[in-house]
């Protein structure tokens, strides 16, 4: 039976956490305004909030910590965006996918990532 150790999992815990709160503080209002497009739009979110989904994909991919995390977890992401490529009228089908890349992320080597770099002008 595998275990972590405390420090294994709190490490990991603030790898997620770190780029999560980096998502929200640099990239809040794309990510709200993707989320409400695709809640309105179940069946066609994925041709009618494309725009706001780019818009994300170029906020968070400009910060250090999440070129890591999607750089050393490309495959789990690939397969979460074929997912829901594939699935576009079940987004919710894809919640294994989201996992697998979320345990990946969660594994990730930060140490040496600037987590705070200063924010670029836009």
């Amino acid at each position: 039976m595998y275990t972590r150790s405390a420090s294994s999992f709190e490490t990991s815990k603030s790898n997620m956490q770190a780029a999560m709160d980096i998502t929200a503080k640099y990239c809040r209002k794309e990510i709200e305004a993707y989320g409400s497009c695709v809640a309105s739009n179940p069946s066609t979110w994925q041709q009618k909030c494309y725009e706001l989904k780019m818009k994300v994909a170029q906020c968070t991919s400009s910060h250090p910590v999440i070129q890591k995390i999607r750089q050393d977890c490309t495959k789990e992401f690939v397969e979460f965006e074929r997912c829901l490529r594939e699935k576009q009228d079940q987004p919710t089908s894809c919640s294994p996918h989201v996992a697998r890349f979320l345990g990946c992320a969660e594994t990730v080597d930060l140490s040496g990532v600037a987590t705070n770099p200063v924010p670029q002008p836009s």
